[in-house]
C-alpha cells in the first residue's frame, strides 16, 4: 500500500473489517477535528485514538484475530477523583498492528489468549459520571457531558512492538508532534491492508 501525503487512495481500501461495537450509536468513524477523532486537538493534549460512542454495557468485539498481549486499568479514581474505573485490552494482529480497546467495563479475555475475529472482548464502560463534571474539567470532557456521550469504546493502533507513547494519560498524548509509532485507527477500521506513517512524520 502506498501512502502519499498521509492519505490512502480509495482503490487501496478493502472492505470494512468487523465493526467493534455492534450496538454503537453510529457506524461512522469520527471526522477529522470532531469530538472523538484521531489526533483531535484538546488544548494541552492530543487524542491518540478514535471514540465510538455506545450505550454503557454494549458489547465490544475483536475487529480481527490476534494475541492478547496486555490488559489492565485504563482510568481510575486514583488518577482523577471523578473518574470511574475502566479497563483496556491490547491485541497484536497477524499484521503486527497493536490494537488497544479501552474504556471497557468488564473484560473477558486474558494475556496470552488468542482471540478470533468478532470474539467478545468486554462491555463498554463509562469514565465519568456527567453529574460530577465541573468547569474545572478539560473542555472536551465538558462537551462529552453536554452531548450525553460519556460512554464509548476508545480504540488506538500502534506499530508493533510499541503499545503506548509517552507522555500519555487515558488516551491522550501530551505533545504536538505525532509519534511515528502511533497509527490512525480510522485506516485500520476501514480495512487498509498495511498502515504506514505520513511523510511528515518521518525522521
Amino acid at each position: 500500500m502506498r501512502v502519499i501525503n498521509g492519505t490512502v487512495s480509495t482503490d487501496e481500501i478493502k472492505r470494512m473489517k468487523v465493526w467493534p461495537v455492534p450496538e454503537s450509536f453510529s457506524k461512522e468513524i469520527p471526522k477529522k477535528g470532531t469530538n472523538g477523532s484521531f489526533w483531535e486537538d484538546r488544548g494541552d493534549r492530543r487524542h491518540c485514538g478514535v471514540d465510538i460512542y455506545a450505550p454503557i454495557g454494549a458489547q465490544v468485539v475483536a475487529v480481527e484475530s490476534g494475541m492478547v498481549v496486555d490488559k489492565g486499568v485504563f482510568t481510575s479514581p486514583e488518577q482523577f477523583s471523578n473518574w470511574k474505573t475502566t479497563n483496556f485490552v491490547i491485541i497484536k494482529t497477524p499484521q503486527k498492528v497493536i490494537v488497544k480497546y479501552a474504556e471497557l467495563g468488564e473484560t473477558f479475555v486474558n494475556i496470552g489468549d488468542y482471540v478470533s475475529e468478532n470474539q467478545l472482548l468486554g462491555f463498554v464502560g463509562s469514565v465519568v459520571d456527567k453529574t460530577e463534571i465541573t468547569y474545572s474539567d478539560p473542555f472536551y470532557v465538558q462537551e462529552l457531558a453536554d452531548n450525553d456521550t460519556i460512554s464509548m469504546l476508545h480504540i488506538e493502533c500502534y506499530k508493533a512492538p510499541v503499545t503506548q507513547v509517552q507522555p500519555y494519560l487515558a488516551g491522550n498524548y501530551f505533545g504536538e508532534r505525532r509519534p511515528i509509532s502511533l497509527l490512525d485507527p480510522g485506516l485500520y477500521l476501514r480495512g487498509v491492508a498495511k498502515i504506514a506513517p505520513a511523510k511528515s512524520e518521518m525522521g
